[in-house]
C-alpha cells in the first residue's frame, strides 16, 4: 500500500452535532490536539472554555477561535496539577456558559529518557501532569455531571500505553493507566447518565511537536503509519467530536485507536 493512497483529506464540514452544549478542553492553546478538538467542538455549536497553563498563549488562542466561530469562546488560565485550580475552572466555566456537558481531558506531558537513567522527578512529573491531572478532572466532572444525569467525557490516552518504546516508561505507564482509568470510571459513571472515553492517536504532527522532534525523526514514525503520514490534528479532533457526540450515545469505556500500530 502506498502512501497516496491516504492523502491529507478536506476538513470535514460541521454538522451541527453539538448544538447548544457547553464544553471545556484543557491544553487547547496552541496548534496541537487540544487546540483542533476546541475547534470542532465549537464549529459543531458548542459553547466553550479553552484552558491552559500559559494565560498570554491562551488569550491569543481564544481571540483566534472567537474570530473564526458564532458560538461562545472563553478562556481560564489552570495548571491541572493543582487540584484546586481545576476546581475553579470547572466553577468558572459553569457560571460563565453554564452546567458542562462536555470535557476533553488533554494535558500531558512527554520526554524521553531510559528507566535506568530516569529519576524520581522526572517520573513523577509526567505521571503528574498526564494520569493525575485525568483522574482530577474526571473526578470533578463527575461530581458535577453525575448528579444531572447527564455528561460526556473524552479523554487523551496514546498508542504509547499499548506498544513498547525505549524511552518512554513513565509516558507509556501513565497513558495506559489514562486508558484503564477510563474504563473503569466509565463503570461507575455509567448508571448516572455520563458516558466516558478515550482516544489513542499516532504521531500527530502540530508546532509543539516539530520543535523538539527531529525531522529526521517525525519523517521515520510517519513511514511507519499504515497511512504513510502522520495524523493531522484536525483529524483526531472529529474522533473526539464524534465521542463528544450523540452518534455515539452507546459508547461508554472504550479507548479508540488512531492507529494500526499497536498489540
Amino acid at each position: 500500500m502506498s502512501a497516496a493512497a491516504f492523502p491529507v483529506p478536506s476538513i470535514p464540514p460541521p454538522r451541527g452535532l453539538l448544538d447548544g452544549r457547553v464544553a471545556v478542553v484543557t491544553a487547547a492553546a496552541g496548534t496541537g490536539i487540544g487546540g483542533a478538538v476546541a475547534r470542532r467542538f465549537a464549529q459543531e455549536g458548542a459553547a466553550v472554555m479553552l484552558s491552559d497553563r500559559s494565560p498570554t498563549r491562551l488569550q491569543e488562542a481564544r481571540e483566534q477561535l472567537a474570530s473564526e466561530v458564532s458560538t461562545l469562546v472563553t478562556a481560564f488560565a489552570c495548571d491541572v496539577t493543582n487540584g484546586d485550580a481545576i476546581e475553579e475552572l470547572y466553577n468558572q466555566a459553569e457560571r460563565e456558559l453554564g452546567p458542562i456537558d462536555l470535557a476533553f481531558n488533554n494535558a500531558g506531558l512527554g520526554g524521553s529518557v531510559e528507566l535506568v537513567d530516569m529519576t524520581d522527578d522526572e517520573w513523577a512529573r509526567v505521571l503528574d501532569v498526564t494520569l493525575t491531572s485525568t483522574f482530577r478532572c474526571t473526578r470533578s466532572l463527575l461530581r458535577r455531571m453525575m448528579p444531572r444525569g447527564r455528561g460526556v467525557i473524552v479523554n487523551n490516552a496514546s498508542v504509547t500505553g499499548w506498544r513498547a518504546e525505549a524511552g518512554q516508561c513513565h509516558y507509556a505507564a501513565a497513558k495506559a493507566g489514562v486508558m484503564a482509568l477510563t474504563r473503569c470510571a466509565a463503570i461507575e459513571a455509567a448508571p448516572h447518565g455520563v458516558r466516558i472515553n478515550a482516544i489513542a492517536p499516532t504521531i500527530t504532527v502540530h508546532e509543539n511537536l516539530t520543535r523538539t522532534v527531529s525531522p529526521d525523526v517525525l519523517a521515520e514514525w510517519a513511514r511507519a503509519q499504515p497511512q504513510g503520514r502522520a495524523a493531522e490534528p484536525f483529524e483526531v479532533a472529529a474522533t473526539v467530536a464524534f465521542l463528544a457526540s450523540d452518534l455515539s450515545s452507546y459508547l461508554t469505556g472504550e479507548v479508540i485507536s488512531m492507529s494500526a500500530q499497536h498489540p
